[in-house]
């Protein structure tokens, strides 16, 4: 059934009562959807089918989830799904202390509109194909919180970006959605940069905590979180796949 899909490869959202889902060509193989499950409500069973039929009628050969926590992942287990990647899960608290400020030699400013490419061109650059946002992963992380800020390092002399981060604001709850720093740039204390500029975004808005995954053998990024103040939890978060 390939070849159903619109030529513009849109995003669908279905949605089931107060939970929602949002359904779209994953970055690295545009035969297979990504689904990306509303944070505020766990999908049932016949939700679960409910997607698997839609990805199904539009032409998609498999469906990946997006991170799911365990209470999340159970109706999806049930309906044949199997887990692709685990993943850590990390919490850091912001209510017991302002949070350290980046060093002022990092220029970090917003990201503009205009700027899109750039971020997705950096964001391949950084993580392996099966974990680059492309368009509609980028969209998604922007639009996983009702508020977010999205940031960027930029070189010493010039325009050009050299890491971005994404964080989102729920209620009290914080997200680091998204950290990328240019390979070639690495050691230069950028990653340190953009999360403490996240933390001092949720800190000023009254986040008490901030949550960020990261895959179980990115060591540098785990490095990096827990020098940072974040704590790994026991239990991580699971990304979940189903042939179609």
């Amino acid at each position: 059934m390939p070849g159903l899909r619109s030529a513009t490869d849109a995003v669908h959202t279905l949605r089931f009562g107060t939970a929602s889902a949002r359904l779209g060509p994953w970055a690295p193989d545009r035969e297979v959807a990504r689904l990306v499950v509303s944070p505020d409500a766990t999908l049932d069973g016949g939700a679960v089918e409910a997607c698997v039929e839609r990805a199904r009628s539009l032409g998609y050969r498999a469906l990946v989830t997006n991170a799911l926590d365990p209470r999340e992942a159970v109706p999806f287990l049930a309906h044949d799904f199997a887990v692709r990647e685990r993943l850590h899960l990390l919490v850091a608290s912001l209510h017991e202390r302002l949070p350290a400020r980046p060093s002022p030699e990092i220029r970090i400013d917003r990201v503009r509109r205009r700027e899109e490419a750039a971020v997705l061109a950096l964001d391949a650059a950084a993580f392996r194909p099966d974990w680059r946002l492309g368009t509609a992963g980028l969209r998604d992380a922007l639009d996983a919180t009702p508020q977010h800020q999205f940031r960027a390092t930029r070189a010493d002399d010039t325009t050009t970006m050299t890491g971005y981060a994404i964080t989102g604001l729920a209620g009290a709850t914080g997200y680091l959605q998204r950290i990328a720093t240019d390979p070639r740039r690495r050691r230069e204390g950028l990653g340190r940069a953009l999360v403490l500029d996240c933390f001092a975004y949720l800190w000023r808005r009254g986040a008490s905590r901030a949550f960020v995954n990261t895959q179980s053998d990115n060591v540098a990024a785990l490095t990096l979180y827990v020098s940072c103040g974040f704590e790994r939890l026991p239990d991580g978060l699971t990304v979940l796949e189903r042939a179609l």
